[in-house]
């Protein structure tokens, strides 16, 4: 799984949630490695763990001849309490990390195979993410 090889804060303040509120992206939203990308939209926080089996379900379907590439990295940290664990006492130990990814965000891009096998790499890549994705081509310059 992904994490940060070094991180300056521990824990996280928490932020808003409210993905109404939280905007559109303006950082990685066009298709710059592949030829096909996916693209997130609506908002979530996309875990480690979600990321890599993500990722693994589609590097099946491109096979050894085919490219990907994760445009993804969780640096967030986030924590949680411990089982059965009442209310105050403090906040809880960092479990692991996680991506805010916004609307327009490519989440992944795909290079080297054919358009069937890229779209339906990258299908299955998206019903493992929390968010809504569409599948999106380099020629494609259309927003969210």
């Amino acid at each position: 799984m992904l994490f940060p090889k070094k991180a300056k804060f521990r824990k996280w303040q928490t932020g808003r949630k409210n993905p109404d509120k939280l905007g559109v992206a303006t950082r990685g939203t066009k298709v710059s490695f592949g030829s096909f990308g996916l693209k997130a939209v609506t908002a979530a926080r996309v875990r480690s763990n979600q990321i890599e089996s993500a990722r693994v379900a589609a590097n099946r379907k491109v096979g050894k001849l085919g490219k990907m590439w994760v445009r993804i990295f969780p640096d967030r940290p986030f924590t949680a309490k411990a089982a059965e664990v009442g209310m105050g006492k403090g906040k809880g130990d960092p479990k692991g990390y996680c991506m805010e990814v916004q609307p327009g965000r490519i989440l992944f891009e795909v290079d080297g195979v054919d358009e069937a096998t890229a779209r339906e790499a990258l299908r299955k890549a998206g019903t493992k993410l929390p968010v809504k994705t569409k599948i999106v081509s380099r020629e494609d310059v259309d927003n969210i």
